[in-house]
Parts: C-alpha cells; sequence; structure tokens
C-alpha cells in the first residue's frame, strides 16, 4: 500500500498540545484553518510543512523536530521544546490525493503561555476534551480529516495529559493510507487492509468514512 516513491514527499510536523484540568481532565489544543486553501475549515493540530531552515543534514529526526517547534510558535505563539516531543505517528497519504504531504504527528504538555494565534493561517484556537471535538464531528458541527479523528480517539480515554503521554507506544506506527469507495462506502485503511472483506479472519485497521458517525476499526493489535 506504499510505493517507493513515498519517500520522495515533502514532509510536514504536527504537534499534539496536551494539558490537564480539574473541570474536565485531559484537553488537547486545536486550530480551525480559513475557510479556503489546505484543509479549508477543518479543526487540525498545529503543525506545517518542513522548510529548508528547518532542515538539519543527515538527521531526519532533528529536522522535524525544529520544524514542529517552529509550526507551533508561529501559529499558536507557544514555546515548545524540541526534547520534550514525543513521537506519535507518522501518516502518509492515499495516492489518489492531488497534494501529497508525508506527516509526523508529535504530543508535549502544554508548555503554558498566552496563545496569539498566526490570523493568516488560524480562524480559532480552542483547548478541547477529545470526546467533545469527536461528538461536534459526529453531529456534523465539526470537520476533521482522518489523521486528527484517529488522533481524538486514541486520546479520548485518558484521564489526564500525564497518562496520555506515559502511555505512547515507543514505536510510533505507521499509517500509509488506502482511500477506497466499494459499494458507495468511502473506507480508509492501514496495514494489510484492503478495506474489503474478502478475507472474513484477517485483521481490520479501517476508518468507515462513507456517514456520519465515521466507524474506526482499530488493528488486533492495540
Amino acid at each position: 500500500m506504499t510505493s517507493t516513491s513515498d519517500h520522495d514527499l515533502p514532509w510536514a510536523a504536527t504537534v499534539l498540545l496536551v494539558r490537564t484540568t480539574a473541570d474536565t481532565g485531559i484537553e488537547v489544543l486545536m486550530l480551525q484553518r480559513p475557510d479556503h486553501g489546505s484543509f479549508a475549515s477543518a479543526w487540525v493540530f498545529p503543525g506545517g510543512r518542513v522548510e529548508p531552515a528547518d532542515v538539519v543534514a543527515d538527521d531526519a529526526d532533528a529536522t522535524l523536530r525544529r520544524a514542529a517547534v517552529r509550526e507551533v510558535a508561529e501559529e499558536t505563539g507557544l514555546e515548545v521544546s524540541a526534547e520534550d516531543l514525543v513521537l506519535v505517528s507518522e501518516w502518509v497519504p492515499p495516492v489518489t490525493e492531488p497534494k501529497r504531504i508525508r506527516t509526523w504527528f508529535f504530543a508535549a504538555a502544554d508548555p503554558g503561555g498566552q496563545i496569539q494565534v498566526q490570523a493568516s493561517e488560524v480562524v480559532r484556537a480552542e483547548w478541547f476534551r477529545p470526546a467533545d471535538m469527536l461528538a461536534l464531528h459526529a453531529a456534523g458541527d465539526a470537520r476533521l480529516y482522518p489523521p486528527t479523528f484517529v488522533s481524538l480517539l486514541n486520546l479520548r480515554d485518558a484521564v489526564d495529559a500525564e497518562t496520555a503521554l506515559a502511555r505512547l507506544d515507543p514505536t510510533p506506527r505507521r499509517y500509509a493510507t488506502l482511500a477506497s469507495v466499494i459499494d458507495g462506502v468511502r473506507m480508509f485503511s492501514w496495514d494489510e487492509d484492503d478495506g474489503t472483506d474478502a478475507t472474513p479472519d484477517a485483521d481490520r485497521h479501517r476508518l468507515d468514512a462513507s456517514t456520519l458517525p465515521w466507524r474506526y476499526t482499530p488493528p488486533r493489535s492495540r
């Protein structure tokens, strides 16, 4: 489900900033994009493409961390440390996407400070309980993309930010995405899942995005 060209795609870095509040428990910082351009009107985590100034020769990890720190600062005014970022996942978009960017997701605790959004890139910035944002999406009141949706699901049951960060898999999962439409069902799938039920006993790892609410089937190993 991947090709050698996947390694030649542009890179991006995204950060899930999490915090704990006495009233609501775990919250994650989310930004709403403007109604034009990439991810129009969608709710996302702070992040963006790796720029030439981020590149550290022969060190992909350092390059991605520098990009993540810079993007958080530019979009939110918050300052996170590269050393505090925990790598969560890598996402490779489907080959059918017209604009493909290979994106790494990191997580970090809220560094504190006043949020000052980059007006050209961000319409709103709010802290949400993962369950609340998922509920808004299920009701059709918030636009999400599959990587954001799955990342929120993985945070939903955490009681606080410390627990969420501590339980992150030491081997981040790679999501090489296959997109398909089968009998009218819009499906995204990963690993060895081809989006069909041709092999009844095969492991499933898929997201049925044909109707709201979306239905996610995690891999058996999770």
